[in-house]
């Protein structure tokens, strides 16, 4: 192996992100976004008292649980469903579709986790009530996050991904 040949692969094994990094960094990001959807949500379904901060966390816990999976199959999914609609406009039109896209349909299941955990379902009325007024009240956070995440983030965590 000549030298020029192996410091190219010292300088691609060196490039190489620990995986423990991204686990990290994809873990702030859904502390942050969850954290402040659900902590909106519980707010709008059961007020601020002194159990608030335990109904925040049982909401944003559970809402991790279903939302990490089914965020990253989501994101797969609806960007390859918007390449495919729009295949002759730009990657910047395409993210920024496929962040509103993603704010409706995250915000609708983290609304569903986080009123089920803060009314139940003993009285459907009351479940669909708070589920319709934690998307309502969460909806254009969820939206300002999804857009700011697909245009600049999500390129910028792709390739941080891939390293």
């Amino acid at each position: 192996m000549t030298l020029q040949a192996s410091l190219e692969t010292t300088n691609t094994t060196a490039k190489k992100t620990p995986l423990i990094y991204k686990i990290l960094v994809i873990a702030a990001m859904m502390t942050v976004m969850g954290g402040t959807l659900t902590g909106v949500m519980t707010y709008v379904n059961v007020g601020y008292s002194s159990m608030f901060y335990m109904d925040w966390l049982t909401s944003f816990l559970t809402a991790v649980v279903v939302m990490m999976p089914s965020g990253f199959v989501f994101m797969m999914l609806i960007s390859k469903i918007v390449s495919w609609l729009l295949p002759k406009q730009g990657e910047k039109t395409q993210n920024f579709v496929v962040g509103l896209v993603m704010a409706v349909v995250m915000e609708s299941v983290m609304a569903l986790t986080t009123a089920a955990n803060n009314i139940g379902f003993a009285d459907s009325g009351e479940f669909l009530s708070a589920w319709l007024a934690g998307f309502a009240a969460a909806l254009p956070i969820g939206l300002v996050l999804a857009v700011v995440m697909s245009m600049t983030i999500k390129p910028k965590l792709e390739k941080f991904m891939k390293s």
